[in-house]
């Protein structure tokens, strides 16, 4: 299996969050992406390459042209306006009562406008290395529509959380919503996302609400107590000619393997019943049991369990990497799904 990675992420570096009251240095860092890199080198799943350079044209099919043409002017604005601060953060919101219909000037309520919460932060490196991840999964996809059975795109910074209009949770363009759109401009009648991310996939699910021709199945820890909190509820089923093709499966704290994987079968069962031409897997391993912001129970030893289940689906896969923050396990985790898929 090739995997397609830029060394421009690390640019997203030293960032700051906001999250329960405070102001924290982002679990979200560089190590990360290296530490899977470097165990998809130890483990000779296969070449690593570069991606190509896109256009924004195909990530401006899911998300709003004002909102992409916005990203690679925060710095800058930033700059501009006199900060002097580490990181770029909003810090006010258009909520319920609140006008969003109209676009703001100054950077700081920009920020906000296009943002669901504080953990979307900007450096100087950060807009490279959106794009990059964005290069990083059109190219995989491009492997994949070219024959490969699977390819791997290593993106950082990840995307799943990012909607339509809005970044948040690490996330700014949604790289497998991109990805999905792509196939289908490339010929794929149908498309499924399958997020196995510990953490709702509420961008993906936003952005391919209302279609039939973009599957989306998300296993994810319960909304009514969990990050993102505010979608990914069972009976979120999709919306007009959507209904009936989004899937959500929250699950408990402590869940552990036999439950998700119940939920994954589930899950894989729709998925055939829809027939694909391609999937779309959304890889996060933030359900591992020492993931410092999650609470499942997932061993190491399950990760390849989750790719051959996938392997066993048959149409070919592209494999997009979002979340997992236990650093030094993320590697083992994130290549133990591949080599699983690969040794099916």
């Amino acid at each position: 299996m090739k995997t397609v990675f830029s060394p421009l992420h690390a640019g997203h570096a030293g960032t700051l969050e906001l999250v329960a009251g405070e102001l924290a240095p982002g679990f979200e860092k560089p190590s990360r992406a290296q530490f899977i890199k470097a165990r998809v080198e130890s483990e000779k799943l296969g070449p690593v390459i570069s991606p190509q350079d896109h256009d924004l044209s195909a990530a401006k099919k899911v998300h709003a042209c004002d909102y992409i043409d916005f990203l690679p002017t925060v710095w800058p604005q930033w700059e501009a306006a006199g900060h002097t601060g580490p990181a770029a953060l909003p810090y006010v919101w258009p909520t319920r009562g609140l006008r969003a219909d109209v676009r703001p000037r100054a950077i700081e309520a920009l920020l906000g406008f296009y943002s669901f919460d504080g953990g979307a932060p900007f450096v100087k490196g950060t807009w490279k290395a959106i794009k990059s991840s964005c290069d990083v999964a059109l190219t995989a996809a491009g492997l994949v529509s070219a024959g490969e059975r699977a390819a791997f795109a290593l993106c950082r910074p990840p995307g799943h959380h990012a909607g339509s209009a809005f970044m948040g949770g690490y996330c700014y363009i949604n790289n497998a919503a991109v990805a999905a759109q792509w196939f289908r401009d490339n010929g794929a009648a149908r498309v499924s996302i399958l997020d196995i991310d510990y953490h709702h996939g509420n961008g993906t699910q936003e952005i391919f609400y209302s279609r039939a021709d973009v599957q989306v199945l998300n296993l994810h820890a319960d909304p009514m107590s969990e990050y993102p909190f505010f979608l990914g509820h069972a009976d979120e089923q999709g919306d007009g000619t959507g209904e009936g093709f989004n899937h959500n499966y929250p699950m408990p704290a402590g869940t552990a393997w036999d439950e998700w994987s119940a939920a994954l079968d589930d899950a894989c069962a729709r998925v055939a019943a829809y027939g694909p031409d391609v999937v779309v897997v959304s890889l996060g391993v933030d359900t591992f049991e020492k993931d410092p912001i999650s609470r499942f129970r997932l061993k190491s030893s399950d990760y390849p369990l989750i790719g051959e289940r996938i392997a066993r689906l048959g149409p070919p896969v592209l494999f997009v990497m979002e979340g997992g923050y236990a650093v030094e396990e993320i590697g083992i985790n994130a290549v133990g799904v591949l080599t699983g898929f690969e040794d099916r």
